[in-house]
């Protein structure tokens, strides 16, 4: 599906299709988004508090979805946080309605699963990006050059200068695709399970141990999910360690789990869960990944 680039002081519809964000960091995700050109606007429902730690009902947070997408004096769309609940919304999705308005979806964390099904069933590139109060209130929160060149539909790289580094070496070409790990597991199962084959899959998560990252890493392998992948980028991995463990845990936990898995391997990528400069991933563009004594993603442009 093509989209048109997104022009400078293009408007954006802000929403929470998941949990509540503080109000602080709000405010300053709006300020320094209109100081970049843009005209964030929040919708009606995503200053919602509840119930629970929600953002609203799901019929709230659905109505904004919807909206958004229909409001043609949107440009993009942009989701405050993740957190949790976005699941709420698969079913009830109308993916009908999103089609007759595509446009940027940028977002992450919970919402891997509203983007792969957009993404699977209407071929919508999903931006795996920042999210205007977990990364824009941030004076370092934002990888403005891959930002830009996402919205622009352009070309572009990332490597060791956003974290990049082979685990094990070779290359490999593949459409982008993933997301957040836990959420990909967790749509094993579903009616929206991950559709992996043939692509060069990223994953990433925050929080969680090595040995929760194995269990996980084998559940997609036990689904399938692993068969037909070209090779595979691992985020930054943001604070999923174990307290007392040898720091190298993680990487041997991930090569001890894709033993067996013949693509090239790399880690480090700063894109979702990070501690400074989210680097948007366009997801459904082919991209080549180049995993040596420095490790290259190179992405096609939505209109190559």
């Amino acid at each position: 599906m093509k989209l048109a680039p997104v022009a400078p002081g293009a408007g954006s519809s802000v929403i929470a299709a998941a949990s509540f964000a503080q109000p602080e960091r709000i405010e300053n995700g709006l300020a320094r988004m209109r100081a970049l050109g843009f005209e964030p606007r929040p919708s009606p429902n995503a200053l919602a508090r509840g119930p629970l730690y929600f953002a609203g009902t799901p019929e709230q947070r659905l109505a904004d979805l919807h909206s958004a997408f229909e409001d043609e004096s949107t440009g993009m769309v942009i989701c405050l946080r993740g957190g949790y609940g976005s699941n709420y919304l698969l079913e009830e999705m109308d993916i009908a309605k999103i089609a007759r308005h595509p446009k940027p979806f940028f977002a992450y964390s919970d919402l891997t699963g509203i983007q792969l099904r957009l993404l699977d069933e209407l071929g919508l590139p999903a931006f795996h990006g920042p999210m205007l109060a977990a990364d824009f209130y941030l004076e370092d929160g934002v990888h403005r050059d891959s930002f830009n060149a996402a919205l622009n539909g352009s070309a572009y790289s990332v490597g060791a200068g956003e974290g990049l580094r082979t685990l094990r070496a070779g290359t490999a070409r593949g459409v982008l695709y993933g997301g957040c790990l836990s959420i990909l597991a967790s749509l094993v199962g579903t009616p929206w399970e991950p559709r992996t084959e043939g692509t060069l899959l990223f994953l990433e998560d925050v929080g969680a141990k090595p040995y929760q990252i194995d269990r996980m890493l084998w559940q997609l392998r036990q689904a399938g999910k692993l068969n037909g992948v070209t090779g595979i980028i691992f985020g930054e991995m943001l604070d999923c360690v174990s307290p007392g463990a040898a720091p190298e845990l993680l990487e041997e936990a991930i090569l001890n789990a894709l033993d067996g898995f013949e693509g090239p391997i790399a880690i480090g990528l700063r894109s979702g869960h990070v501690s400074r400069e989210n680097v948007t991933l366009t997801f459904g563009v082919e991209a080549d990944l180049t995993a040596g004594a420095e490790a290259r993603l190179d992405l096609r442009g939505l209109r190559n």
